[in-house]
């Protein structure tokens, strides 16, 4: 079989980097274009000849790019012979308004035109506009050229065109190539590889922007383009204050960028891909080809320094990515698979609009367009004589045009505080524009509302009871009271409460089991003008003991057979059950008290992060806020009540206790005896419910129990709080029971239950974390950074909550008060105080509110911040997952290690090994879990919350891998597999399991690395144990001999030697970086 013949040359660095891309990517984006107009007494036929002239005299013109079957890199071959097709358009029969339409779709149909690379791919037309007006376009595959080539090859035009042309001979690139090739292995090169490789970046390549997202679903890289003049005036400024710090407007420009994108990701070694020309050398300077590269500037930004400050640093690290760009490669810095690419760039471009002018002939630039590198957004200043202009590159599959444009104006607010204020810390420069800003402060919160602002819930129910005195007010198995009824012996029992002493801010405990009891206890209390204490029956002695003594209550209501598990020696405890001969002897009446609004009307006890419970203090006024508000949104009245089975001491409890009394409605009470069967039950023999208070992990038991005709017209709604409420908890209901309202309610107990919600549209199925909405009425939200300024739109924040709703502060506690509800930064209102939730979240572009996780779920591992929430919610995004888990384990002291546990969807399968592949196009290396458990289901606390304290502990046994177990053989595969066991904390290991996916990650590699070489005695590199990831392929390497030659069946390359006058211009580089290095 004869055997194919390749005759040509290797190929650049630069130009095997966009090789691959183009081949794992839309190769159409990649390209070289500019358009010139050219106005005068042109003679086209000489200008045809000056375009043939200079494609014979630079041999990248005329190159082809050959790749034969088990090539994966191609050779360039040059080819002087093939023809220069020149088109010509002639537009002077139409009007000058349509010729300027007609240019624009020829420009686009040109940018869109395919490359067939094998052929000389250089594309030409001149267009006639008139006698002496034209417009030359030219494109180019960016395999050809950078944009220094462009401007190199108008040039020659010109002076060709214009008989100017130096005799020359030019550095051909084939000359370049060959000679950037042998400096990458060069000795010479030592240093600049040795600064490379120290480069810490693989943390940028997963790097996500605020509201980036896939939105078609596809990687397919399409850059758009958003463009902003900068104001002359300000384009000075920009000039005056680089030039006072002895910086260029590039550094400056340059550290604004990187400052917004570590404020927008708080990721503080922020790498930019930073624009270099490549030409280091006046040899390379009026050369074409693709020369340019996007390089890697770093640099660690922190809270306390000052932009001054940052903007020497960059400048510093900027000038020595400069020094050592021609020794970049990407092999020194990632460890990546894939084909890596930086995904924030910069450039700064000085552009010169008019390239020559004669007598007789004038030729200006009018467009041009590189794209030789893919990245996520590109930050681009084109700086001409008189104009300063942004051009913001952006993946338009991963951002939608307002996002760049939010983007922007974050910028230049960012640059405008920063010019004006240099000397500012980077945390104080404010970020977002006055549009922005007046949104997420002001038009998200406009949530003023009228209320009963004067009244308490006890004084509004009396009113109801003179509305709906017959009304059934509370059922509970076979009891039932009216209205009348309830308010009787509410009363009763409140002239008593009066007599033994309670009055406003006294707090009287309610330890009752779920029945009328417990109603009557509650509205006895506030009708006394006292604040209810809630002690759940089923609590711990302990914890029982200490709600008692710490809320110093006076009084506690119980029933009798409850008496021996409390600590009541000092305290008067009334049994309800037992005393109530006593209490009915009293006043039916409703008691007179001086009661406010500002008094307390309940304390509810909370875990505390001392180990200790909480109480907060809850005033009246948010309470009948939220109740009044809650009756009107879930439109409670139209329906014909609510059933509770929850615990009183869960505050989600009040929504459905409560809001049903303040319109004639009824509650059910349920039977605690069965837990979630009990709902169950009732939901089967019940019909149109106002609403249905459950948590998330309620909700999926719910499901389980109830066939399809057991779930429609029920319930009107579902109001859903206390927890994450993930898309899979609600898909169920939004098939089955499609007319059942959804509504996601968050609030922490210290702002009244709920403080926003968020309705589930009806037939919208989405995935991940349903958002939690916007505030309730009278409610106040704002996402903040640790320094109190609010965060743009998608950046997450810590949730800080005004308004009416805020509790007093914390029972005992003034310094945790104090720490928790702080003064209101953006209220011109006195006293104003805003509650610090601790929750994490972010503004959708919507103005809904989306949570994220816990602040205290936010922990550093190997030294980087890790939120929680994000890693449960990428896991979550994995269609085989129905919810997720992750918490922080320690199997030795200072070993923290991530621990995810998933439950899955019904007759869904899922590997570990698949997951890890997930996770690792979604997440941080260090943010990717060690250990992986697959439960049946999570196991609940006693109000329905995942208890995590009762995930089971991971084993140390192998995990689940596609790939079978195979036992070490050889002595190298036994040293290896040691070396892995102990560092992985495993029993075993295969020689066919990847170090990855079975827990290994960069840091831990460090360890294996000096481990290996100390008891190997091999030469080694971390990159290597990247490359070979498994103990097979890694022993494989070392055993190996030397030899690296690869032979390919049925293809000959031969790769050409440069001539004997190539030779003599690459060593005239060589001389001069030779020269440099000394």
């Amino acid at each position: 079989m004869n055997n194919q013949v390749i005759h040509g040359f290797q190929i650049s660095p630069q130009q095997k980097h966009l090789w691959l891309l183009q081949q794992a990517n839309n190769s159409l984006v990649y390209y070289s274009f500019t358009a010139v107009e050219i106005t005068g007494n042109l003679n086209t036929e000489a200008l045809k000849d000056s375009l043939k002239t200079i494609v014979q005299r630079h041999e990248i013109l005329c190159t082809t790019f050959r790749c034969l079957p088990g090539m994966n890199i191609p050779l360039q071959v040059i080819d002087k012979h093939s023809d220069l097709l020149i088109k010509e358009h002639d537009l002077r029969s139409i009007t000058r308004e349509k010729q300027n339409n007609a240019v624009e779709l020829l420009i686009e149909s040109i940018k869109q035109q395919k490359f067939d690379l094998e052929k000389s791919s250089l594309q030409i037309s001149l267009v006639i506009l008139s006698e002496s007006r034209y417009v030359l376009l030219l494109n180019l595959p960016a395999l050809y050229a950078d944009r220094t080539s462009l401007n190199n090859l108008l040039t020659e035009i010109t002076h060709t065109y214009t008989g100017n042309l130096y005799d020359d001979e030019p550095v051909q690139y084939i000359v370049f190539s060959d000679w950037q090739n042998e400096l990458l292995e060069s000795e010479e090169a030592e240093i600049g590889r040795k600064y490379w490789r120290e480069k810490d970046i693989n943390h940028i390549f997963n790097l996500k922007l605020p509201n980036e997202n896939l939105l078609s679903g596809k990687t397919e890289f399409k850059p758009q383009i958003f463009t902003q003049i900068i104001p002359p005036q300000f384009a000075a400024k920009i000039n005056a204050i680089a030039e006072k710090f002895n910086t260029t407007e590039s550094s400056l420009l340059l550290t604004c960028w990187q400052t917004l994108l570590w404020r927008l990701t708080n990721v503080s070694n922020m790498v930019i891909g930073t624009h270099c020309d490549g030409r280091s050398e006046e040899e390379l300077q009026e050369m074409l080809g693709l020369f340019a590269k996007y390089v890697p500037v770093d640099c660690h930004l922190q809270a306390n320094l000052k932009f001054s400050e940052a903007l020497e640093q960059i400048t510093l690290a900027q000038n020595q990515a400069y020094e050592w760009q021609d020794c970049f490669n990407w092999e020194l810095v990632s460890g990546l698979d894939d084909i890596p690419f930086l995904p924030f760039c910069f450039e700064f471009i000085e552009q010169h609009s008019e390239i020559l002018t004669t007598n007789a002939v004038n030729f200006s630039l009018l467009q041009q367009y590189v794209c030789f590198d893919k990245f996520k957004i590109k930050l681009s200043f084109i700086r001409t004589q008189n104009s300063l202009q942004a051009e913001w590159h952006y993946d338009s599959e991963l951002f939608l045009p307002e996002d760049i444009e939010r983007l922007f104006g974050q910028f230049s607010t960012l640059l405008k505080n920063a010019i004006n204020h240099p000397d500012a810390l980077l945390s104080e420069l404010e970020i977002l524009s006055d549009i922005e800003r007046q949104k997420l402060l002001v038009d998200f919160n406009n949530t003023e509302t009228a209320f009963p602002a004067d009244k308490c819930f006890h004084q509004l129910f009396a009113e109801q009871v003179e509305r709906t005195p017959d009304n059934i007010a509370v059922v509970y198995k076979n009891q039932q009271y009216t209205y009348q009824e309830l308010n009787n012996c509410a009363n009763q029992l409140a002239n008593y409460l009066q007599k033994l002493g309670v009055k406003p801010d006294v707090m009287v405990g309610i330890c009752v089991e779920r029945s009328p009891l417990m109603l009557i206890a509650l509205l006895g209390i506030l009708k006394a003008g006292g604040a209810y204490v809630p002690i759940d029956p089923n609590y711990p002695l302990e914890r029982k003991a200490f709600i008692v003594k710490d809320s110093q209550m006076p009084v506690l209501l119980t029933q009798q057979h409850l008496m021996a598990d409390l600590a009541t020696n000092e305290i008067k405890v009334i049994c309800l059950d037992s005393d109530w001969e006593t209490i009915n002897q009293q006043e039916i009446d409703n008691p007179i008290t001086t009661i406010t609004t500002l008094n307390l009307a309940y304390v509810i006890y909370t875990s505390g992060s001392t180990g200790k419970p909480k109480g907060t203090l809850i005033p009246h006024q948010g309470l009948v806020n939220y109740l009044c508000w809650a009756t009107q949104r879930y439109a409670v009245e139209q329906g014909v009540g609510t059933v509770v089975h929850s615990p009183l001491g869960f505050d989600l409890t009040i929504t459905s206790l409560l809001s049903p009394l303040l319109v004639g409605r009824t509650a059910e009470l349920l039977s605690e005896e069965q837990g979630i069967e009990t709902l169950s039950q009732a939901l089967k023999k019940s019909s149109n419910l106002s609403l249905v208070k459950i948590t998330p992990a309620h909700l999926d038991l719910l499901k389980q129990q109830l066939s399809k005709e057991e779930i429609v017209n029920k319930t009107r709604a579902f109001i859903i709080g206390g927890e994450n409420l993930l898309a899979e908890s609600i898909t169920f209901w939004q098939d089955i029971a499609p007319n059942t309202i959804l509504v996601n309610e968050y609030g922490p107990t210290e702002t009244v239950v709920g403080c926003c919600i968020y309705q589930v549209p009806i037939g919208k199925h989405t995935s991940g974390s349903i958002p939690i909405g916007k505030p309730i009425a009278n409610t106040q939200l704002y996402i903040l950074d640790q320094y109190l300024q609010p965060v743009p739109t998608g950046v997450v924040g810590e949730l800080h909550i005004g308004g009416i709703g805020l509790a007093r502060g914390y029972l005992n506690q003034p310094e945790l008060t104090a720490l928790k509800f702080i003064p209101n930064p953006f209220s011109k209102q006195a006293g104003d105080r805003l509650y610090k939730t601790g929750d994490l979240v972010r503004f959708l572009p919507s103005g809904d509110i989306e949570y994220i996780g816990r602040i205290d779920n936010q922990i550093k591992i190997r030294g980087f911040r890790v939120e929680l929430g994000e890693i449960e919610a990428v896991i979550n995004q994995h269609p085989s997952v129905s919810a997720s888990v992750a918490i922080v384990r320690e199997d030795k002291p200072g070993n923290q290690n991530l621990t995810a546990y998933i439950t899955l969807h019904p007759d869904k399968t899922l590997t570990i090994s698949e997951l890890r592949r997930f996770l690792q196009n979604k997440l941080l290396d260090h943010m990717i879990p060690t250990a992986f458990m697959i439960l049946e289901a999570f196991p609940l606390t006693s109000n329905g919350k995942v208890d995590r304290r009762a995930l089971p502990m991971p084993d140390a046994l192998r995990p689940e891998l596609e790939v079978a177990y195979v036992v070490p053989q050889t002595e190298v595969e036994k040293t290896i597999a040691s070396v892995w066991q102990k560092a992985l904390n495993l029993e075993k290991i295969g020689i066919h399991d990847n170090f990855f996916e079975i827990g290994g990650h960069s840091l831990l590699l460090v360890t294996v690395h000096s481990q290996l070489q100390e008891i190997l005695n091999a030469e080694l590199s971390t990159l290597d144990l990247f490359r070979y990831p498994t103990i097979n392929s890694l022993a494989e390497y070392l055993s190996s001999s030397a030899n690296k030659t690869v032979s390919l069946q049925e293809t000959e390359i031969q790769t050409e030697k440069i001539s004997a006058g190539k030779a003599q211009q690459r060593k005239r580089l060589q001389k001069l970086k030779s020269v440099e290095n000394n």
